[in-house]
């Protein structure tokens, strides 16, 4: 079985960060979308680590 690999997701709203992790994750994108938002609202570092991972995280193959 190959590893998996953190990729940018092709199913992008923005960048495709969220769709990424859903992916790798298995689970569903729109879960993955709200619980960024809520650390984005309640700490406030999810969007830097929102903005990280878009630099960072390779684009879909």
């Amino acid at each position: 079985m190959p590893d998996k690999i953190l990729r940018k997701s092709r199913d992008k709203k923005i960048w495709g960060v969220c769709g990424g992790v859903a992916e790798y994750f298995d689970m569903d994108p729109t879960v993955v979308r709200i619980i960024w938002l809520l650390l984005v609202l309640g700490c406030g570092t999810g969007l830097l680590a929102y903005i990280i991972a878009a630099l960072l995280m390779p684009d879909a193959a």
